[in-house]
């Protein structure tokens, strides 16, 4: 399935690309460009990101019935019209509408890729298909804002309209390169355990009967919330109000942090893809932790102004280190613990954790960054050590080829099978699948 994934990634590189074209300057365009003001620019980044939250409950039953092709390429279209719309809109309904079929568009897309990804790889290579899936879309990000920075103008409202016309086209070049790909058939379920019709129709109460998944969930939040959550809210706050750096400094800390993942993800990958997943994401823990420390330096620690700005720097750069240690870990750990007439739905219940835990952590960490330096610096190192704590339960009830995937090409007499409760007890005794 070589040819299969190397289309797969390609399309969602590119949709990447057309994404950092206009996520940076979605606020300025809607405050500024258009005149709209600041709370309405609030507005359509609030609305962008809960259009996600109403979809996404949906979508994964819907990928598990019809495959995730089918839904790959209606979101496509639907956040390729909500990208134009966006960049024609000069009035606050017309762009509040807009954002909300542009969010739900793009929400769609990531299960379906994730299922997609999963669909065309198996046990030893989904670790480095969704790691390089990880890579590809921060460099083409990273990219697509650095192109997108020298073509905007803030006089000019039509250099803006260029750029979301560019994202919109970026989502049909995915919807285009993808709907070339062949989809192998899904995989029959493990002899003994339901069929298809069958788990698909369990839905939601399968799937928090499945303990790992739901542990598996609640990590997903607290990462997303400490991390990603964070980054353009809280710890921007707290860098621009106690540490005292400029506003362009944070544009360089965000950059720093796509550069390391962009050098160290492949390297990091050789390091951890023969480790435990649950001790690597439990020593992402530990470096965030860390690195919440660093930017208590650089708030609190009454250094140089220097100083202060290196260290936010360093703390961006360390977020990052984490990330490249995520992305062939948690991803693919979804997939594994899934069912296989469940992919879908299991890929979109993460999703569905993440988009929470995106809307949650700017409302709670913004206004604690602002003013509640010291507390905010000891909460999000608290939630970082949770990370740790987290990780290290779930890794008791993993399989070990679900924990250590290196391990499927060790002959081995016996895999305990990790499923949820309502199906584990249908698995017969000595099953060598994974799932």
């Amino acid at each position: 399935m070589g040819a299969a994934l190397r289309r797969i990634q390609l399309g969602s590189a590119l949709s990447a690309f057309g994404l950092g074209f206009t996520v940076p300057y979605l606020y300025v365009y809607v405050a500024q460009v258009r005149d709209l003001g600041a709370g309405t620019a609030g507005v359509v980044l609030a609305v962008f990101a809960m259009a996600a939250l109403a979809v996404l409950p949906f979508t994964g039953r819907v990928i598990d019935r019809r495959g995730p092709l089918p839904v790959l390429l209606v979101a496509s279209v639907v956040a390729s019209l909500g990208a134009a719309a966006l960049g024609f809109s000069s009035q606050v309904t017309a762009s509040v509408l807009s954002a909300a079929v542009l969010g739900a568009g793009t929400a769609v897309m990531q299960p379906a890729l994730a299922t997609m990804l999963v669909r065309c790889s198996d046990t030893g290579t989904r670790t480095r298909a969704f790691a390089m899936q990880f890579f590809l879309q921060n460099l083409g990000l990273g990219i697509g804002g650095l192109v997108g920075g020298q073509i905007v103008d803030t006089e000019r409202p039509s250099s803006f309209t260029l750029l979301f016309l560019i994202e919109a086209v970026m989502f049909l070049v995915l919807g285009a390169i993808t709907a070339t790909v062949r989809m192998p058939r899904t995989p029959a379920v493990a002899a003994g355990v339901s069929g298809p019709g069958d788990a698909a129709r369990g839905g939601m109460r399968v799937l928090l009967s499945h303990r790992a998944m739901v542990q598996l969930c609640v990590l997903g939040f607290v990462v997303f919330f400490a991390c990603y959550g964070q980054f353009e809210s809280g710890l921007a706050a707290y860098g621009t109000e106690a540490a005292g750096i400029k506003p362009s400094t944070l544009g360089i800390a965000l950059a720093a942090n796509t550069a390391v993942i962009v050098v160290a993800q492949f390297v990091v990958l050789r390091l951890v893809e023969r480790r435990r997943r649950s001790r690597v994401i439990a020593s992402v823990g530990l470096i965030w932790a860390f690195a919440w420390i660093v930017a208590g330096y650089a708030g609190l620690g009454h250094g140089s102004q220097t100083m202060a700005t290196a260290a936010m720097i360093s703390t961006y750069a360390l977020f990052g280190l984490g990330e490249s240690m995520l992305s062939p870990t948690v991803a693919p750990l979804v997939a594994d613990l899934a069912p296989e007439s469940m992919v879908g739905q299991y890929n979109s219940a993460f999703a569905l954790c993440k988009q929470l835990a995106l809307a949650v952590g700017p409302a709670a960490g913004g206004p604690m960054g602002a003013s509640l330096h010291g507390p905010y610096i000891v909460t999000f190192v608290l939630f970082s050590l949770g990370i740790t704590v987290l990780a290290l339960r779930l890794g008791r009830r993993l399989t070990p080829v679900q924990d250590q995937p290196s391990l499927a090409a060790v002959p081995s007499r016996v895999v305990a099978v990790s499923m949820p409760e309502s199906t584990s007890a249908e698995v017969p005794a000595p099953v060598a699948a994974v799932r």
